[in-house]
């Protein structure tokens, strides 16, 4: 099972581009993070991610690794690195890396070796064809563009060589390593070389993105999952306390087979995070937080639960409020809707993730031309909104120096606007991670019990140890029979009425009982 203090966590997210800017550069920092540790803290949030701090050229925002021992010059230095690391522990907050173990920039020093003509010590650490004329179509391929004579696999964007953890299926033995190989395993070494290197300087673990992506032609991720086991023995031998959250989305090979200690739900067309959240048609949005609430608690729970049920001896599911990647909540769900979801998030087992900003319902931007490989999700990585004073808030620096333009739209939100506000977004988030930490019964690994669920109704009913949760997006009340006695109401969004042997939970509600 995972480490103690992962039971009782609730994440923040942080962008580090758009979070806080200290130096009136128009770039959040890391000295800004530093500032708002107590900010993090009065929310409630305990831990903290942050997306890659390394130096980078930035064609994919940081996850094109140039260094990964060096901090990127516009976040500051490894002073401030430590900085923030004491003056969070100082608060008994936890940071997590963002590791990207499975490619680098194209301008790291391994790969400006590995691609020269001539033999070096990094020939291998990357995926070569012996020729620039093989470049099979089955592979995602950059082609001649290299002094060397092959061509080699990239893992996303074209800056972005994969690196060699070798082929569980051979197709092509000429160019191809086997994923038990020396030269496989030489990778992997240097992997945790650089885990090791964070980890003695105090860091609390890694989110690791594409965790599935080490090993190519493993359909199964067999010879991946043997990797991560290994990484995951290293850790439980030497840094005990430290963790693994793993960009993956399937619980039973992230965490059963390949030993991470949480693993994310991400919206994956067709899965439960899509069908709670995400669901759109061209005409109607069919998720279950949807405000037409169209949707179906029970293609949700077909995937979810037995990802649950496999899982939850040996880790955790993590639910999300939304990250970098993917639009912000308010492009699919109203204001009080996206409340809702809050509500069941924060009392669902797993370990909860707030993306920055979305504790005051930040927008997401569908205007915005693409920054640092952002594409669609640079709508969602916008500076964060902290008051009505100059950039509102994020940076003393002049607008056009920004790294994104802020949201002025009307009725734009602010933390300002929001703090000591009953009702808003933040302080219904605020009460709702208080509740759960207040409660071992709400706690990360605290058992789940269904209740109510009926295809293509509403509501949906779930009981943690005493607490019983009622959630009811759909737009008409519903009454519920359920046996009240000993019962008391514990908190609520909306609308709800109790009877002897009956629950009335109103439209767009959400209450939370307690049996005494």
């Amino acid at each position: 099972m995972s480490t103690i203090w992962l039971k009782n966590s609730v994440f923040y997210e942080i962008y580090p581009q758009s979070f806080y800017d200290s130096n009136s550069d128009g770039i959040g920092d890391l000295r800004g993070i530093a500032i708002k540790l107590d900010y993090i803290k009065n929310l409630g949030c305990n831990a903290i991610w942050i997306n890659p701090i390394y130096d980078s050229p930035f064609m994919d925002a940081g996850y094109d690794v140039r260094d990964y021992k060096k901090i990127a010059p516009r976040y500051g230095t490894m002073d401030d690195f430590e900085h923030l690391l004491e003056q969070a522990h100082k608060r008994d907050m936890k940071i997590l890396l963002d590791l990207v173990p499975g490619h680098t920039s194209d301008t790291h020093e391994w790969f400006q070796s590995a691609k020269s003509p001539f033999p070096g010590e990094f020939d291998n650490r990357y995926i070569f064809t012996k020729s620039v004329w093989d470049a099979p179509e089955q592979y995602r391929m950059m082609c001649g563009i290299c002094d060397r004579d092959g061509n080699y696999l990239v893992n996303f964007f074209s800056s972005q060589p994969a690196l060699n953890y070798g082929f569980y299926e051979i197709t092509h033995p000429e160019w191809q390593f086997s994923s038990d190989s020396p030269e496989a395993w030489a990778t992997v070494d240097a992997l945790k070389d650089i885990m090791r290197f964070w980890l003695d300087k105090g860091i609390d673990g890694f989110r690791v993105d594409m965790a599935d992506s080490l090993v190519k032609n493993d359909d199964d991720k067999v010879a991946t999952a043997k990797i991560w086991r290994n990484i995951r023995e290293m850790m439980d031998s030497d840094y005990p306390d430290a963790v693994l959250v793993s960009e993956w989305s399937n619980p039973l090979r992230s965490i059963v087979n390949a030993g991470f200690h949480a693993d994310f739900y991400l919206d994956h067309p067709g899965n439960g995070f899509n069908e709670l959240f995400r669901k759109k048609t061209d005409n109607d949005n069919l998720s279950f937080f949807a405000d037409q609430a169209h949707g179906d608690i029970t293609a949700f729970l077909a995937d979810y639960t037995p990802a649950y049920l496999c899982s939850k001896d040996h880790g955790y599911i993590s639910f999300i409020t939304n990250n970098h990647d993917m639009p912000r909540a308010p492009f699919y769900m109203s204001e009080w809707m996206i409340q809702l979801s809050h509500a069941f998030i924060m009392t669902m087992p797993g370990v909860p993730f707030v993306y920055y900003g979305d504790e005051i319902g930040m927008r997401y931007r569908t205007d915005l031309i693409s920054k640092e490989g952002g594409f669609s999700r640079t709508g969602s990585r916008t500076p964060m909104q902290w008051n009505h004073d100059k950039n509102l808030g994020f940076s003393d620096a002049d607008e056009d120096m920004l790294y994104l333009p802020l949201d002025y739209s009307e009725g734009y939100p602010t933390v300002a606007d929001q703090e000591g506000v009953g009702g808003s977004i933040y302080e219904n988030m605020k009460s709702l991670i208080a509740l759960r930490k207040a409660n071992p019964e709400l706690s990360n690994d605290s058992e789940f019990e269904i209740v109510y669920a009926k295809e293509k109704e509403y509501p949906f009913v779930y009981k943690r140890g005493s607490f019983t949760a009622f959630i009811n997006p759909s737009d008409e009340d519903k009454t519920i029979e359920f046996d009240t006695e000993g019962t008391k109401e514990y908190f609520f969004l909306g609308g709800y009425e109790i009877g002897e042997d009956h629950v009335v939970i109103r439209s767009r509600s959400f209450l939370l009982l307690r049996h005494e």
